[in-house]
């Protein structure tokens, strides 16, 4: 049986896969946004919650102002990351999102480089907040002296770099019981 769709991402009106994200071509604005949106949820509805953030992460590398029509149906989609963390079926594939997020803030390249780092460790904050009990790549930390930031810290760098109410977006994405709170935690 499928899940329910994520009420935080567009249904397609067509069969998508991940490989869809290609029919965007050299694209990266809004176009690319809402259909990396509609393959995270396409992925989402075939039982993929891994594939599925993997395009999130796709829609957060769109190179948007703020301004764009999408976004006022569509708002960057933290929103869609923590539903999907958080309603997985136990049975379906996720990996460990908090090591994948802190693994993709600490490899990021460029385009937008910055950004997209930040963007990365607010949905580490999502993947730690959700659960707690996934494990961070201490050997990365240690060996590389990667310093696992605060969600103020966050919360800072996504006011300074991002869209206009990014940080607002990310924040109400949160656990209700959390608090800005920061630092390593694992």
């Amino acid at each position: 049986m499928p899940p329910a769709p994520c009420p935080f991402l567009p249904v397609p009106d067509r069969p998508l896969s991940a490989a869809s994200i290609n029919q965007a071509g050299r694209d990266r604005g809004p176009e690319f946004y809402f259909l990396a949106l509609e393959c995270a949820q396409a992925l989402w509805l075939a039982r993929l919650p891994a594939q599925a953030l993997l395009l999130i992460n796709r829609a957060l590398s769109a190179d948007l102002g703020g301004h764009e029509p999408v976004l006022q149906n569509w708002p960057l989609p933290y929103a869609a990351a923590a539903w999907i963390l958080r309603h997985h079926h136990p049975d379906d594939f996720i990996g460990n999102p908090r090591r994948h997020y802190q693994h993709l803030a600490t490899r990021m390249v460029e385009p937008r480089r910055e950004l997209r780092t930040w963007r990365a460790w607010a949905c580490w904050a999502l993947a730690c907040a959700i659960d707690p009990t996934l494990p961070a790549d201490s050997k990365q930390l240690d060996e590389e002296g990667v310093i696992e930031p605060s969600w103020h810290d966050i919360a800072a760098h996504l006011g300074r770099l991002g869209l206009p109410g990014e940080t607002a977006c990310w924040q109400e994405a949160l656990p209700l019981s959390q608090s800005v709170a920061g630092g390593r935690t694992g």
